[in-house]
């Protein structure tokens, strides 16, 4: 009896093993946990490889102008640098819109739904005046590495491909599958690299968990009254008017000027609406608008003045809206209104307890910068490659590791841009634990696409 006893509870033990173990090879499946710790030579390596980049002028001038031997030089360096992540068998690398790259992460678990990491290559002009080094220099100075890209958004390109390379060359292979998108006219809006990929992987039928794009911060000093600083990851953008104010009148002499002239009744419309600003939707007021003048004084009355107006839009309001107060506000219809770029902002993805995307950011966030107690939801006053992808996922999520103060904020598009490699180190430690997030968080987002 004893010994009937005895194997019973051995049996009963044994079950209760056996769903354990197989609890927890649910809860933690795959190999097991790579520390974010890199040696001198790789901290050192990843350091050259950003200033590398920095020293390739990938400018885009216009939509129509860019640096096109500069962005075909770029995505040759990049395969040099980064050699594991282009010769890796479940590593599928595509070069969309002659310029941009769509690198496709293979992950050991079909059935997890993919996500997708963006950044963008291409930078905006730096004229070397009031420069302290020359802005392609790349150059490393008290810490800090400088040039044009440093913060906008060759950091984020780099970053993530290094972490990859870095989980790589420790044999990690991902369970959930990933897409990186690297743009290369993000700054003219994109039309040729974020749109045509987003266009490619809709084709494809792909459906993404979320994504994760540039656009808000780690916060220090923005708000007067909080003295630590915050996270924000920003789960929705402005939209974007570019509104051609124009008057047609008879021309004639400045010797005999008419009563009212069409650089008279332009100013007065620009007037009306720089008194009348946008509705507040922030609370510290709209954003200002920028006014270029067209024309210099001359000796003839011109017979047409226009003048371009750039709008950025609330996700609260849209084009329509914006347009109809402009109407409103200049109500002069001798003042024609030509739309030269409209879009609507995008949707406010969820940033609620079952957001994955954003709870998964929340994670690494507390993780990487354990000092930082808030972690909060924002609208990025930046358009960004992000808008593209609204088609293939509802969880956009706008947001680099970095920490900034005012004054590097004014840095990007303008001048002595910069990033400490303390900072960029960070950055790169952040993706490579955000990989290795993805995979051992687990939801249940249905996922149907095989890639």
């Amino acid at each position: 009896m004893a010994r009937v006893c005895m194997l019973a509870l051995a049996a009963v033990l044994l079950m209760i093993f056996a769903c354990v173990s197989r609890s927890d090879g649910q809860k933690d499946r795959g190999a097991p946990r790579i520390p974010a710790q890199f040696s001198e030579e790789e901290l050192v390596g990843m350091k050259e490889a950003l200033k590398g980049a920095i020293q390739i002028p990938t400018v885009s001038f216009s939509h129509e102008e860019s640096n096109t031997t500069a962005l075909t030089e770029f995505g040759e360096y990049i395969r040099k640098v980064f050699p594991k992540v282009f010769s890796t068998s479940f590593v599928q690398h595509e070069v969309v819109g002659q310029y941009s790259h769509l690198l496709t992460v293979q992950g050991s678990d079909p059935s997890l739904q993919p996500y997708m990491l963006l950044a963008h290559f291409d930078v905006v002009p730096a004229p070397e005046d009031g420069w302290e080094v020359p802005p392609f220099s790349g150059l490393e100075r008290d810490g800090f590495i400088h040039g044009r890209g440093t913060l906008d958004n060759k950091n984020s390109v780099m970053a993530i491909l290094q972490a990859l390379e870095l989980l790589l060359i420790r044999n990690y292979i991902p369970q959930r599958s990933f897409f990186i998108s690297l743009g290369h006219d993000e700054e003219v809006s994109g039309m040729n690299g974020a749109l045509k990929i987003s266009a490619l992987l809709q084709a494809r039928g792909v459906k993404l968990a979320f994504l994760v794009d540039e656009g808000s911060f780690i916060l220090d000093g923005f708000i007067p009254s909080l003295k630590k600083p915050f996270a924000m990851v920003s789960v929705s953008e402005k939209g974007a008017l570019d509104l051609l104010l124009k008057v047609n009148m008879t021309p004639g002499h400045s010797s005999a000027p008419p009563k009212e002239t069409s650089i008279g009744i332009l100013s007065a419309a620009v007037s009306r609406l720089e008194k009348t600003p946008m509705p507040n939707m922030f609370g510290s007021g709209p954003l200002k608008m920028t006014i270029k003048q067209l024309a210099n004084e001359v000796n003839v009355i011109p017979s047409m003045a226009q003048a371009t107006i750039n709008f950025r839009i609330h996700p609260a309001q849209t084009v329509h809206e914006v347009l109809e107060l402009v109407k409103n506000i200049v109500a002069d219809d001798r003042v024609q209104l030509h739309v030269l770029r409209a879009f609507d902002p995008p949707p406010v993805s969820p940033s609620d307890d079952q957001a994955f995307g954003y709870q998964l950011l929340r994670q690494t966030i507390q993780s990487i910068f354990p000092e930082i107690n808030i972690v909060a939801p924002g609208i990025s006053i930046a358009n960004t490659d992000s808008r593209h992808y609204t088609n293939l996922t509802t969880g956009v999520y706008l947001f680099n590791p970095i920490c900034l103060q005012p004054q590097d904020f004014r840095s990007i598009h303008g001048l002595n841009e910069k990033i400490s490699i303390q900072a960029y180190e960070t950055q790169v430690k952040f993706i490579f634990e955000l990989i290795q997030n993805a995979d051992t968080y687990k939801t249940s987002v249905p996922h149907q696409h095989e890639l």
